[in-house]
């Protein structure tokens, strides 16, 4: 029986990915990626004897229970089986549900930590999520629930009326019902909005505008997944502080 590592494969650059992680990849037998993960990171799989992708996307079939039956399976049969994800794997990133099942089944894993995008993008878009004099709080929160929630963002409205930065993860597609909801939250319409599109990537582009316009904004260049968005005062900083323009 071999051994899960559950890891984090960072945000997208491939630079940004841990010394840790890194090793674990160059030992491993078998690597099973998410459909984010960089390319240019599977290549220091050098040992492998299989790369499976079960990316989720609109329309593609691996479920999450595939996923762990798949986990078992090939710890079964190999020594070394790496999980990669993108960013951190225990962040919005169904790592838990995955260690879960791998516990269940008697099997062994480590997880190695990774840089979330969360955290990642705002860095690149020179917007820092606290400062002294603008933020003393973040939340992290997903831009969808699951489907037995009914897409309910409400709880949302909580949030934005009590923190001062909230970054929103997988939200892009979501976002006129994420501007609804801090709307209701009595968050000022002129609060500034930032959504940053494949942040750390070559391609990377970074959108602003006030909370009442930004749904527009995006339209209007076709901004695609994955993207990160950050609410609040500390986006004003971006014209001050921002240290790279990528695309």
């Amino acid at each position: 029986m071999g051994v899960v590592y559950i890891a984090g494969a960072g945000p997208g650059d491939p630079e940004l990915i841990t010394l840790k992680a890194l090793k674990t990849l160059e030992i491993a037998d078998v690597v099973i990626y998410d459909r984010l993960v960089n390319p240019q990171i599977l290549k220091y799989a050098v040992k492998a004897k299989e790369l499976i992708c079960v990316g989720k996307e609109k329309g593609e079939s691996w479920k999450q229970e595939e996923i762990n039956k798949l986990l078992i399976e090939k710890a079964r049969h190999y020594d070394v089986v790496v999980r990669l994800k993108n960013g951190d794997p225990m962040l919005f990133s169904r790592g838990g549900e995955e260690c879960e099942a791998l516990k269940e089944a008697g099997i062994p894993y480590e997880i190695i930590p990774g840089i979330s995008s969360a955290l990642a993008a705002p860095t690149y878009a020179g917007i820092p999520l606290t400062h002294r004099e603008y933020s003393s709080s973040v939340a992290i929160v997903t831009g969808h629930r699951r489907e037995e929630y009914g897409g309910d963002l409400t709880y949302l409205r909580k949030i934005f009326s009590r923190v001062d930065t909230v970054v929103v993860l997988m939200g892009v597609s979501n976002l006129e019902n994420i501007v609804g909801e801090a709307i209701a939250s009595g968050l000022p319409t002129s609060t500034l909005v930032a959504v940053i599109e494949n942040a750390t990537l070559p391609s990377q582009r970074v959108y602003t505008d006030k909370l009442l316009n930004i749904v527009k904004t995006v339209k209007e260049n076709d901004v695609k997944p994955p993207a990160v968005l950050v609410f609040g005062k500390v986006v004003e900083l971006r014209e001050k502080l921002k240290w790279i323009e990528i695309s």
